[in-house]
């Protein structure tokens, strides 16, 4: 049964591993989040930040991305399930695009308090 359960989460493991590939392949706006990742990495290494400038760092990083690739799922589901204009898909996409927004600023926000202080 052990491994069973083993076999099953690395199975899992691999899924997930292909979908990230997947929307760092086909998403522009994973590819341009996954571009401002690397810049604040760099940044970050530049800068020299702490060891909690780093955790929120890459916290606001996940935050983005993970959102980021749900609302690109959310999006494939309705223009698969409803392909033409619909208003309530509308609303779900830009209740969906909201969500990244609001990771977005909070991103902002983190990347603010980490790095202003180095140019004052």
């Amino acid at each position: 049964m052990k491994d069973n359960f083993i076999a099953k989460r690395l199975k899992a493991f691999k899924y997930a591993g292909r979908g990230a590939r997947m929307l760092l392949k086909n998403e522009a706006s994973i590819q341009v989040q996954a571009a401002i990742a690397v810049l604040m990495i760099v940044a970050g290494f530049y800068f020299d930040i702490t060891a909690t400038q780093w955790a929120l760092q890459f916290f606001a990083i996940g935050l983005v991305m993970a959102v980021e690739g749900a609302n690109t799922a959310i999006e494939e589901i309705a223009n698969f399930i409803h392909p033409d204009h619909h208003p309530k898909i509308g609303y779900i996409k830009d209740v969906a695009a909201g969500a990244v927004f609001f990771a977005a600023v909070i991103a902002i926000v983190i990347g603010c308090i980490i790095y202003i202080p180095y140019f004052g």
